[in-house]
């Protein structure tokens, strides 16, 4: 009989999303048993902050979970059932050049779009293979819940450089939009939907959504999204507790969907249609990781301090992660062989009929055991086609560019993302962002 309860390390222990995670873990015991939690991080003093308060909360909410927090691999790796994987190399003062050295371009400056995206991919890669390589080398029956970012690079390289690995690579953003439309369709939950959707992660489109007696829910979305975008009532009356740049990004979504009115986008497609938008509603000097290190990372880092120094959670700011349960619903998946549908980062192998089979694409699949089974999408429209092999180019380019050390391939993937006007600004740009991350990406030539 093998163990109910499950062995994990979370990568990435000194995130600021690591305590909404561990919160959200002990919220779901009850569906999902966990024997031990483990962090890991290469960097101890942030790591440290994070797992004294997170020891706090799990004594007292679940004293039979061992926990470790360890920089040691051997340590950390070593009889794990799961690897759940958040890492964020050069952490968010690296994302803050991201940001801002296109913005003086005149391109956006975002973490997983266009250069700030291609220039976090390229320090991301070795450092997601380091934990592949970890797991299997300590526990090589475990998998690997991958929902490091930027998803769609990082997913292409592990799809080249580790084939047969057990890495599930997963986005979040899809999980959000969906509460948004449950509660545009009246439902309680995005689980009372059945969705179809294709497309490459941050750039897909919803195609079919339907609640679980096969009723058409596309019309109601459609109205609410046409008028609103993403928007809920609460956050159109301008709720004291809505994130400006979110609204912005959710209310954009109504212009973004008058490009294909048949279909529901994701979010980040505002980039790539609308980037002198995004440009001129951004502060160049004050974007959104200097937004993230004064509110959330202050806030998370000095709530961590103070449990730990009370040696209490009672009455602690931080909150639960209720998002992050779709984390949960993937370890039971493969656990318990449980066959749910979830939206994946699958190689396409004929899942989408018309295009790359070996483009790491985001469609719907079951999920068991032996893991993904992807759900195919058929032929899809020659817009998004065209979109999507410029994007999915993008990714590949950025990825040999990686393997191989070359300067060449790097500008030829800034050169195709949609995002940068011209090949001389994408030469520029390289040479700057190169300069910026020689401590984190290969040497280029």
């Amino acid at each position: 009989m093998m163990n109910q309860s499950s062995s994990i390390v979370i990568a990435g222990g000194g995130s600021t999303f690591t305590p909404g995670i561990v919160l959200m873990l002990l919220d779901n015991l009850d569906r999902f048993p966990i024997r031990q939690i483990k962090f890991y991080d290469n960097l101890y003093e942030r790591q440290q902050q994070v797992a004294d308060a997170c020891e706090v909360i799990i004594r007292e909410k679940a004293p039979e979970i061992q926990f470790v927090a360890t920089t040691d691999p051997e340590e950390a790796f070593t009889d794990v059932d799961f690897v759940m994987a958040h890492i964020r190399v050069g952490l968010y003062a690296m994302r803050e050049k991201d940001e801002k050295i296109p913005l003086k371009y005149g391109v956006v400056g975002q973490e997983t779009c266009g250069p700030g995206g291609i220039a976090y991919g390229m320090r991301s890669i070795g450092g997601v293979l380091e934990i592949v390589d970890y797991m299997e080398k300590y526990s090589p029956d475990a998998w690997m819940l991958n929902y490091s970012n930027p998803a769609a690079i990082v997913a292409e390289a592990t799809r080249r450089l580790r084939p047969n690995s057990k890495i599930i690579n997963i986005c979040d953003m899809p999980i959000g939009i969906e509460d948004r439309m449950a509660k545009a369709a009246g439902l309680a939950s995005r689980k009372d939907m059945e969705i179809r959707y294709f497309g490459l992660n941050h750039f897909g489109w919803w195609t079919d959504i339907r609640d679980k007696q096969g009723n058409d829910l596309m019309p109601k979305i459609r109205e609410h999204v046409k008028q609103h975008g993403y928007l809920l009532e609460e956050e159109m009356e301008g709720s004291q507790h809505s994130d400006e740049s979110w609204v912005q990004t959710f209310g954009k979504a109504k212009e973004v969907f008058e490009l294909d009115p048949t279909t529901m986008p994701n979010t980040y497609l505002k980039y790539y249609f609308f980037p002198q938008d995004e440009v001129a509603h951004t502060n160049p000097e004050y974007t959104r990781a200097n937004q993230v290190m004064a509110s959330r990372e202050k806030h998370v880092f000095s709530e961590c301090n103070r449990i730990a120094h009370v040696n209490t959670s009672d009455g602690m700011t931080l909150e639960i992660d209720e998002h992050a349960s779709y984390i949960v619903d993937l370890a039971r998946a493969i656990k318990f062989n449980t066959h749910e549908r979830m939206l994946l980062i699958v190689p396409n192998n004929g899942a989408i009929s018309n295009f790359d089979e070996t483009a790491m694409v985001e469609v719907p699949c079951i999920l068991g055991a032996n893991g993904p089974e992807p759900l195919t999408q058929g032929k899809i429209p020659q817009f998004q086609k065209g979109l999507m092999e410029q994007q999915v180019s993008v990714e590949k380019l950025v990825v040999e560019a990686w393997i191989e050390g070359s300067y060449q391939k790097l500008w030829q993937a800034l050169i195709l993302s949609r995002i940068v006007p011209d090949a001389r600004t994408a030469k520029q740009l390289l040479d700057e962002l190169y300069e910026a991350n020689k401590d984190f990406w290969p040497e280029l030539n």
